[in-house]
């Protein structure tokens, strides 16, 4: 690329073969700048991707183009530093479905910001973005705490939530006239849990559920009797779930896009833990959660989805596949030591599960999207 500042060029940057790859080191710069970003942000690591997950995520372009801008710093003898990676910007633009839409991140090395870094890169995303003949984009920013309501405060579409405007990235949206549609909560839950009392919830939710329903469980890849029924429920986490006035269609999910989400996990080296809940009559899945369990701590891991089918709601599956799974993770991860979860605002029935299992509000994002040309 060709945009220049007076101290840093900005460059796209390739998929090596292997982190000991020559031109791995703009990667690696990447990689930097995302942890540093997230420490800035959260005060932890939690939530970060190793720089080889990346270098899978990047290399896999089977359902979305996926793209990594990088802004570097200017050096006459290109030295391969990936210290000189100042900001990276992610661009993703699904294939499947959703082919109007991509989804944009920027993170900029707190050392290095207020230099136009941000917006540069900000720019060079929505360029290819436009090239590729997308019309919406969608991009988050984080929040370690929701503000108290005040005149620094915007409400969102759905009336849920709060983000402080004052917030260097809520000030970037509101300047490129993204519009905010959406807030999430950031949920953490400290384990282990008292295991009796998770038995006293998982009793309570079994008998609303009754004999019609019963959970299955999982580890790794899906059984292949099951993974049509998964498929659907995946499809269904685009419809059923609540995405404020964020415009998004169903998405399309197959046993080939299953097999391939869980061949990318398995390469990222995250484990992958489900629990769902089975219709007994039909035999059909209508409910699951999972569970991801990074590379980087083994005292964290992430509560990646939870969903009930709506003709399904009203039986406290919810409660009972995310009990079991919490069950399950007691026996097979005992030093994990907390739990992460995203939940929209507006989705009072799952944040009501979630405070009976006894997490706490953790920060969370504003969902901003905007309509280009």
């Amino acid at each position: 690329m060709t945009s220049r500042t007076t101290s840093w060029t900005l460059r796209s940057t390739p998929v090596p073969d292997s982190l000991d790859a020559e031109d791995a080191w703009l990667l690696r710069g990447s990689g930097e700048v995302a942890t540093e970003s997230l420490l800035d942000s959260w005060g932890n690591t939690d939530q970060a991707l190793t720089t080889d997950e990346y270098r899978v995520w990047l290399a896999d372009q089977r359902y979305a183009r996926k793209t990594f801008l990088v802004a570097v710093r200017n050096d006459p003898h290109d030295a391969p530093d990936p210290a000189r990676v100042l900001g990276v910007a992610r661009v993703q633009m699904p294939l499947a479905d959703n082919t109007f839409t991509a989804f944009v991140d920027v993170a900029v090395r707190p050392a290095a910001r207020r230099g136009g870094i941000g917006r540069a890169l900000h720019a060079a995303a929505l360029d290819l973005v436009r090239d590729a003949g997308r019309t919406y984009v969608t991009a988050s920013t984080d929040q370690r705490a929701e503000p108290a309501p005040g005149p620094s405060t915007l409400v969102p579409a759905t009336g849920h939530g709060l983000v402080d405007r004052d917030q260097p990235g809520v000030r970037l949206a509101l300047s490129q006239q993204y519009a905010l549609e959406q807030v999430a909560r950031y949920s953490v839950l400290d384990v282990p849990l008292d295991p009796v009392r998770l038995a006293e919830l998982g009793t309570r939710a079994a008998a609303a559920a009754g004999p019609d329903y019963r959970t299955v469980s999982w580890e790794g890849r899906c059984p292949e009797h099951l993974v049509a029924g998964f498929a659907a429920l995946l499809a269904r986490m685009s419809t059923d779930d609540p995405h404020g006035d964020l415009k998004i269609e169903e998405e399309v999910w197959d046993a080939a896009r299953v097999e391939a989400m869980q061949d990318q996990l398995e390469r990222r080296g995250r484990q992958y833990r489900v629990t769902a809940a089975e219709h007994v009559p039909s035999r059909r899945l209508v409910a699951f959660t999972s569970f991801v369990c990074p590379t980087h701590s083994r005292e964290y891991v992430e509560q990646d989805e939870t969903l009930v089918l709506r003709e399904h709601r009203g039986h406290r599956l919810g409660m009972l596949v995310k009990v079991v799974n919490l069950q399950r993770l007691a026996t097979s991860r005992p030093e994990v030591r907390r739990v992460g979860t995203w939940n929209a605002q507006e989705n009072a029935h799952m944040l009501a599960i979630n405070t009976a299992l006894g997490f706490r509000a953790a920060g969370g994002s504003g969902e901003w999207q905007r309509r280009l040309g």
